[in-house]
């Protein structure tokens, strides 16, 4: 007899399937396609994690449609890491991303952002001078600073009004406190007198549209704050995906006890 929970278990590992054939799909594309190299970032994860759902989906369907007990006990054991592996993913992200606020600029409709305010972590693993090229890289290719270039007001006033984003008040422009004289909104010209700081930033500040300030510390704060920002988003993914999972487990476990239940009622029988 085939059991309400065995189904439910089925029908959503038929759709996983689908959903993990789509990365797959995806990833292939990428690969035959050629895209961008920030685009090919994602491609091998992508793979992957397309791969380890197929494989874990195809367990629980197997054991759940076919009454396969010992498929079924390795899928809730992977249900069940899972659910550990999540839950202590999401509560690491928040613990790293709990310290570093951007600093509001009297005046100013944005706010700086200086790389020491955030954890040593992300300043160690995510901005370091292994991946910081290959970030600037794909700044560069998302052209945040351009259409900033493109669509700003060229009066300094109307520019300083406006809600810049962290990455682009980090890595377009150069800190407020550099006292640099605004001509366009990527354009900055230093005083005679040398900047009103003594500062790496306003000294690394380049008027060369694939330079500006894409080497700063600023700029490396900007890009921890739009994580910062992401991570949380992605804290609240987690959860609703982990309460999901916890379902999906919570089936799981009925299912493995009805394949008990029914191969001890069939041995049962073949006995009688």
């Amino acid at each position: 007899m085939i059991r309400v929970s065995n189904i439910l278990i089925s029908i959503l590992n038929t759709l996983t399937i689908l959903i993990s054939l789509a990365a797959i799909g995806a990833s292939v594309y990428m690969r035959v396609h050629g895209v961008s190299e920030c685009q090919r970032v994602v491609q091998w994860p992508l793979l992957w994690v397309g791969v380890f759902l197929f494989v874990v989906s195809l367990m629980g369907l197997i054991g759940a449609c076919c009454r396969v007990s010992f498929l079924l006990l390795l899928y809730v054991t992977i249900m069940f890491l899972l659910i550990i592996g999540i839950g202590c993913l999401t509560i690491f992200g928040i613990i790293v991303t709990n310290k570093g606020v951007g600093q509001a600029i009297s005046g100013r409709g944005f706010k700086e952002y200086k790389l020491g305010d955030y954890s040593h972590w992300l300043q160690k693993y995510v901005v370091n001078a292994n991946n910081w090229d290959e970030i600037t890289s794909c700044l560069i290719e998302a052209q945040v600073c351009k259409s900033l270039g493109g669509d700003a007001p060229q009066v300094a006033a109307d520019f300083y009004k406006k809600k810049l984003s962290p990455i682009q008040s980090g890595c377009c422009k150069p800190p407020s406190y550099c006292g640099f004289e605004f001509k366009n909104a990527t354009f900055w010209v230093m005083p005679k007198t040398g900047p009103k700081v003594e500062d790496s930033d306003c000294k690394t500040w380049s008027n060369d549209q694939t330079e500006l300030c894409y080497a700063c510390n600023s700029c490396k704060g900007g890009v921890l704050e739009n994580i910062k920002k992401e991570w949380r988003r992605l804290a609240i993914v987690n959860a609703c995906i982990l309460g999901l999972i916890v379902i999906v487990y919570s089936l799981g476990c009925c299912a493995l006890r009805n394949n008990h239940k029914d191969n001890r009622y069939t041995r049962h029988k073949n006995y009688a």
